[in-house]
């Protein structure tokens, strides 16, 4: 695995377990997680690159449900084709660490753009890094206000929800220019990303841990990128992103959950 299961579950979770008890306003209030964060990340004696404008993020400043705050995430076109990875984090949630994108060949030369949702569990910075091919890092940070979105209730028919687990949809968009080299397109994926914070309404006892960890996107045989994500990420994930307009044969989309179940979808590419 090219990034540590642990940022997950294990040791960044543990950073904030003391933070769990109190109120969002005290929380946000308190010490600085970033510095330990970063070390788990990258270690301690790499530097990063802050607001250099080669990454840009778009997220509200006061979101209208924490449970599905949108993010997007630009890399312009003179930097995009160096970067090779992009790891976002919510410094205050339990697994800071939302998810990380390895981008191949197939995400092309152009703009790159990543959408998607995310949980956010208090008052919070959320920062988007870049790792470019030269190793160097780059980092752009917005401040959220937003509380309990880990523990947001869960879909109310969780067997609805069971039911139509890993049902995708896979769409791309006909671009509104021909000589662009990205295109648009879409996975959203039917799954309830249980953080492991959630209550079962009916039972009173908490729903463990269930989500999608993996997922891989391609066009053709050329990968387009590899996400491993964690508990940050919303319930049915959405995910919008561009691909090189030149790469040949259809986009498909392979996923996995913490189960272990794998979920499979492909479409042509309209216009391809």
């Amino acid at each position: 695995m090219w990034l540590t299961k642990g940022l997950h579950l294990g040791v960044v979770t543990a950073l904030a377990l003391s933070f769990m008890v109190l109120s969002p306003a005290v929380r946000a209030d308190d010490e600085n997680l970033w510095p330990s964060i970063k070390k788990e990340l990258y270690g301690s004696d790499r530097s990063i690159s802050e607001e250099d404008g080669t990454v840009k993020l778009d997220a509200p400043y006061r979101a209208e449900d924490a449970a599905i705050v949108p993010l997007t995430i630009t890399m312009p076109a003179t930097i995009a084709p160096d970067v090779k990875s992009l790891t976002l984090v919510i410094d205050k949630n339990p697994a800071p660490v939302v998810a990380s994108f390895k981008f191949g060949e197939g995400a092309g030369l152009g703009e790159r753009k990543i959408s998607t949702r995310v949980r956010v569990d208090m008052y919070s910075n959320v920062r988007a890094i870049i790792e470019t091919q030269d190793g160097k890092l780059h980092m752009t940070t917005k401040f959220v206000k937003a509380a309990g979105g880990c523990s947001a209730p869960a879909l109310k028919d969780m067997d609805a929800a069971l039911a139509n687990i890993g049902k995708m949809k896979l769409r791309s968009f006909k671009p509104d220019d021909t000589t662009k080299l990205a295109r648009e397109a879409q996975v959203m994926v039917r799954h309830p990303n249980y953080s492991g914070m959630q209550m079962n309404q009916l039972t009173g006892l908490y729903i463990p841990a269930k989500y999608l960890d993996h997922m891989v996107v391609r066009k053709g045989d050329k990968l387009i990128f590899e996400m491993e994500g964690g508990i940050s990420l919303s319930e049915n994930p959405n995910i919008r992103f561009t691909y090189a307009a030149s790469a040949d044969g259809p986009l498909s989309v392979t996923a996995r959950d913490t189960d272990g179940k794998v979920f499979t979808t492909q479409t042509e590419a309209k216009g391809s």
